[in-house]
């Protein structure tokens, strides 16, 4: 948090070209003094590249997630016009915030969520809840505190007896509840996926709480493009208002395929923006193998 403060001052006083300098010394610390970091990255980039990944592709690796994290200090400041963000997709979200009746929007840890800060002004309408682990509700609370102490964001925390009803208080308002459904950090129902010709596990219950609530749901990612551009997506990943009857697990998993197909599509598209720096690439427990699960439930009726 320390590091956090100086940074911030930092980069307000001194402006967003000087404090990128100092990103550059960040990216070079991890490439040469992160081993499992890297032993991540080499793990992930020639799947997307398409080839061996080199000592540079390291480095543009580990910038690029120094800037997207750099550039929440703006964000969260509000200095927007710092920015040239180019919105493609509009027409796939618009009519959604316009229905008023609430929208799930998955992301990635892929590029930057917080650029949906700076986009209000092309995409009128657009309040966003994001839903995420306790722990990690806290942590961003504290780091938008330690950057702006005005500035907030609206999270809902998991685990908690109300967390659902938080989230369809949230939707029955006409907001945009956002999830990063890429990740887990318990033991919690999985999948597996073909993710750059490789099985990875994905969490299920992101899709699962948006067929509950019978809502659509739009893929969104922020990719950072270089210098101070970025490049906003918005995709139709599924529709959960009016699932036939017993139909449910076959809509979500239509939906997970349709979530891995976009990943696919974006982290070849800019290789240097997934941010997921562990051991990615690995199989389901069989103990939260849902699909196992499935099975089995199948065969004792």
């Amino acid at each position: 948090m320390l590091m956090l403060r100086i940074m911030t001052w930092i980069s307000l006083r001194l402006g967003r070209r000087i404090a990128r300098s100092v990103l550059h010394l960040v990216a070079l610390y991890f490439v040469l003094f992160s081993p499992d970091s890297r032993s991540a990255s080499l793990s992930y980039l020639p799947r997307a590249l398409g080839r061996p990944a080199t000592w540079l592709d390291l480095y543009r690796h580990f910038f690029c997630f120094a800037t997207t994290i750099h550039d929440r200090i703006y964000l969260i400041n509000r200095s927007y016009d710092l920015f040239d963000i180019d919105i493609q997709g509009k027409e796939n979200i618009r009519p959604l915030i316009d229905e008023g009746k609430g929208v799930f929007l998955m992301g990635a840890h892929l590029g930057s969520f917080e650029v949906m800060r700076a986009i209000g002004r092309q995409v009128p309408g657009l309040r966003v809840a994001m839903v995420m682990h306790q722990d990690n509700a806290q942590k961003i609370n504290d780091m938008l505190a330690a950057i702006n102490p005005e500035s907030s964001m609206d999270v809902i925390p998991l685990g908690r007896i109300d967390s659902m009803l938080q989230v369809q208080e949230r939707l029955d308002d006409g907001m945009l509840v956002g999830m990063l459904s890429d990740r887990t950090l318990g033991d919690e129902p999985m999948t597996e996926i073909n993710l750059l010709g490789a099985s990875a596990a994905l969490p299920t219950g992101p899709f699962r709480m948006a067929a509950l609530l019978r809502r659509p749901v739009v893929f969104m990612v922020g990719l950072y493009m270089g210098g101070n551009r970025y490049q906003v997506h918005f995709e139709t990943l599924a529709d959960f208002s009016n699932i036939p009857t017993g139909q449910r697990s076959q809509v979500v998993n239509q939906a997970i395929q349709r979530y891995a197909d976009l990943l696919n599509h974006y982290t070849q598209l800019a290789p240097y923006n997934w941010f997921n720096f562990f051991d990615y690439w690995q199989s389901v427990p069989a103990s939260l193998d849902e699909n196992q699960h499935e099975k089995s439930d199948e065969g004792s009726k």
